[in-house]
């Protein structure tokens, strides 16, 4: 089993921030071996990261930790306001938005919010787990 890492990217909001994110992820996982998580992790942080940008106006973070075989993706951002549940992707065929959270939720092993602060900011977390197995 290899040893736990975690990585951090500090974002500004900005909606180019995106495909960094995802390049950068991708990095990481070649990096260490885990290519196979790429496609999955690339959508599930582009969901988080696109949601941080688009509905706050302060900055964010990208997380990535592996750990007991379980990769974490996630999002701060400095709106402290809960996520909208995702809803279940059958039901979202014709909406015009909320979709990708439903498919975020889709492709996680599990997923979850908590309240949390940087450098004094109030903000929150939304993460999602990838089992390697």
């Amino acid at each position: 089993m290899s040893e736990p890492w975690e990585y951090c990217l500090s974002i500004p909001n900005d909606p180019r921030a995106v495909p960094v994110c995802r390049r950068t992820l991708r990095l990481i996982l070649t990096i260490h071996g885990l290519i196979r998580l790429a496609d999955t992790a690339e959508l599930i942080a582009s969901e988080l990261v696109s949601n941080a940008v688009l509905h706050t106006k302060g900055p964010a973070d990208l997380r990535v930790r592996w750990a007991d075989g379980v990769l974490r993706v996630g999002a701060w951002d400095a709106d402290p306001a809960p996520p909208h549940p995702p809803g279940r992707l059958e039901e979202l065929t014709d909406a015009e938005n909320g979709r990708g959270m439903a498919l975020t939720r889709a492709c996680a092993d599990l997923w979850g919010w908590q309240p949390l602060s940087r450098h004094g900011s109030r903000g929150k977390y939304v993460w999602c787990d990838l089992a390697s197995a």
